[in-house]
């Protein structure tokens, strides 16, 4: 009777042990430790202490270091296209739907604790892309997005008549783009965020025309 009790229970019992982590605070944990850095300058023992987890349990969950890599910076991509986005996507005269964007940015620059930490993708995965072919691509592949995100509302600009007939929008667009990545860049040299914002609105001043 005494087994067969201890054997019902053994059956109740779930398998494994439970998760101790949630997969996206961690991705963000690792993201930070990268950000900070860089991705040579960070090994898996220092994404473990990041996370909590030990070196079995990341590569069960994530993979390598290079493919946790990728995952934090595809997730970056998505948070940072989902900021313009929304900027973008209102109701905001051409000059202030700009502003927003650029704020967005900002807001991002300057998350970490105490000081500028600039942008993930400019920070990190420049260096890397030189020679990781996949790196490379999701850089391209995101700065392309952002290109056609600002073009898309310079087009829409120009056709309520905000932005001049003689205006061209695929090049605002790069010229909108690089402004972020000189305020990302400049962010993490020291540059004030009140500095940084006087920047964005002299570059939005020459966009808008």
């Amino acid at each position: 009777m005494q087994n067969g009790t201890k054997k019902d229970e053994s059956a109740r019992k779930p398998r494994g042990r439970p998760r101790a982590y949630e997969p996206a605070a961690a991705l963000q944990q690792a993201t930070d430790a990268f950000w900070k850095t860089g991705y040579a300058g960070t090994s898996l023992d220092d994404i473990a202490a990041a996370t909590g987890m030990n070196r079995p349990s990341l590569r069960a969950a994530f993979g390598d270091k290079r493919a946790i890599y990728l995952k934090a910076l595809n997730a970056y991509w998505e948070l940072k296209l989902a900021a313009m986005r929304e900027a973008l996507g209102g109701d905001l005269p051409l000059d202030q739907a700009l502003m927003a964007v650029y704020d967005a940015a900002l807001s991002i620059y300057f998350s970490g604790r105490g000081r500028a930490r600039g942008c993930f993708v400019v920070g990190t995965a420049v260096t890397e892309a030189v020679h990781d072919a996949q790196t490379r691509k999701v850089v391209s592949d995101g700065f392309r997005k952002l290109d056609a995100d600002f073009a898309a509302r310079l087009r829409l600009a120009q056709e309520t008549g905000e932005l001049k007939p003689c205006a061209d929008p695929e090049a605002l667009a790069m010229l909108a783009t690089a402004t972020m990545q000189t305020m990302a860049i400049r962010a993490r040299a020291g540059s004030s965020r009140a500095d940084l914002r006087r920047f964005a609105e002299q570059a939005v001043a020459v966009i808008c025309g």
